[in-house]
């Protein structure tokens, strides 16, 4: 079936949308499950049933044309508060983790405010494949540290190198992607 292009371009409710709230309703049950309850292994099942929204919103808003400028917005939100809560859970146990935890806040302060810039421009840009590889790693690893409660250090170590790389890649390519956009007015896809 054909959807008109536009058709939701400007809708903010929408099934992606809901689900993207339904992952912001999640991220206080994730904490208190981790550092009250310590519940790790309910922690990992509800991260779990985050992350399968996130991918149902995206395959949703593509195949039935739901892809709003509000979602553009909004999904990444929903994604990076989710991260950024959990890895402030993994530091209890794991210290290591403040590294992506802190590079993953500056990153994303620095591309919020430009691309906060850019819609102030009329100019939105979905997610680029450097972002949708940060995420998928920082989900695995987040999902492996639950998961695996002794967890052996050295791995645990590469894992979250590997994290602080992507998220030091991506933000260098979303900061040329960005500025080059407002400074140019044409955007250079990383």
């Amino acid at each position: 079936m054909e959807y008109p292009e536009n058709r939701y371009q400007n809708k903010i409710i929408t099934i992606p949308n809901i689900l993207s709230f339904f992952r912001l309703c999640l991220i206080p049950v994730i904490v208190w499950q981790y550092t009250v309850n310590n519940n790790y292994t309910l922690s990992l099942w509800i991260l779990a049933l985050s992350g399968l929204t996130d991918i149902a919103d995206g395959i949703i808003a593509r195949k039935f044309g739901m892809i709003s400028n509000f979602g553009k917005a909004f999904d990444p939100v929903a994604d990076k508060q989710t991260q950024i809560a959990v890895l402030f859970c993994l530091v209890t146990r794991f210290p290591i983790m403040w590294l992506p935890l802190v590079l993953l806040i500056f990153k994303e302060l620095f591309a919020g405010i430009t691309g906060l810039m850019m819609v102030r421009r009329g100019i939105v840009i979905g997610a680029d494949w450097h972002g949708k590889m940060t995420t998928a790693l920082l989900y695995g690893t987040m999902l492996l540290h639950l998961a695996w409660v002794d967890i052996v250090p050295a791995l645990s170590n590469v894992l979250i190198g590997a994290c602080a790389a992507a998220i030091i890649l991506s933000g260098m390519l979303y900061g040329i992607r960005n500025i080059s956009c407002l400074l140019k007015g044409g955007c250079v896809r990383g």
